[in-house]
């Protein structure tokens, strides 16, 4: 299967840029397919495999906590196994669910009407939480209760839905529940590992027979450039979540989500 040069970057970038903001990597591509005119079930398995190299951008980026994690781990450091056992809880409902519905969530992928209106609902949702979220009073992925975990764990589920953004809906659900932003975020890349990984392999699987050298390729470029562009996105997204909170990508959904509609629905 033959895929531009130019097309493959394009891609790379948007997913890199948007893999760990709240605004949708899924939704993003899904559009962007359908503003540059590209085959969706062309480039289906290409856009999730290619979230891999966001996904190492964040390995990358936090090394050092998955080492002493994982220190932590053979020594059976307290603090360590409850990191260990948040991040399972959170990931367990999303492999469960995405499971039994895996059928259904395909389905969606290529409904880029359903991926508008979800931004304007998740920008609308993430105003309404910044507003009436309670106090913060958990700081540290290691000193969340289980029950919050898990919590969040069932909130990421909605990202399902294209548009409604995996790590927006982590980040959110963490937010309501009284955890404190900076660690949201980073919960929210924690768990990007273990379910984006397993949401890869179960593609690859499905779809080993059909895979040529020319995917392999394309893949692989993909995955380069998202993995660059991600690990600059995710230092400034810190940096602007501790300062101005999550409202600017808040009013970005909205405003991005409108516009698509209007575009898809007058084309």
């Amino acid at each position: 299967m033959e895929h531009s040069l130019l097309d493959i970057i394009i891609l790379g970038i948007v997913e890199g840029i948007t893999e760990f903001l709240p605004v949708s990597s899924t939704g993003h591509l899904i559009l962007a397919g359908e503003l540059l005119g590209y085959d969706a079930e062309r480039w289906k398995l290409f856009n999730i495999v290619i979230q891999l190299g966001a996904i190492l951008a964040i390995v990358v980026l936090y090394w050092r906590t998955f080492w002493t994690v994982l220190r932590g781990l053979a020594t059976r450091d307290a603090g360590s196994w409850r990191f260990t056992r948040n991040v399972l809880l959170g990931f367990i409902p999303a492999a469960v669910i995405g499971l039994a519905l895996h059928k259904q969530i395909e389905a969606l992928l290529g409904n880029a009407v359903v991926v508008a209106v979800a931004l304007i609902v998740g920008g609308i949702g993430i105003l309404a939480v910044e507003r009436w979220a309670k106090r913060a009073t958990v700081e540290g992925v290691a000193a969340m209760p289980a029950r919050t975990a898990l919590g969040i764990g069932f909130v990421q589920c909605l990202a399902m839905v294209p548009g409604v953004s995996r790590s927006g809906a982590t980040i959110m659900g963490a937010l309501a529940m009284g955890v404190q932003r900076r660690t949201a975020a980073e919960f929210s890349f924690f768990l990007a590992v273990p379910t984006m990984l397993g949401a890869t392999a179960l593609e690859l699987f499905k779809n080993r027979a059909a895979l040529d050298a020319g995917e392999f390729h394309a893949i692989a470029i993909g995955f380069m450039v998202a993995f660059v562009v991600a690990l600059v996105v995710v230092k400034g997204f810190v940096a602007v979540i501790s300062r101005y909170g999550f409202a600017p990508f808040a009013w970005y959904r909205i405003i991005a989500g409108a516009a698509a509609l209007v575009w898809l629905l007058n084309r």
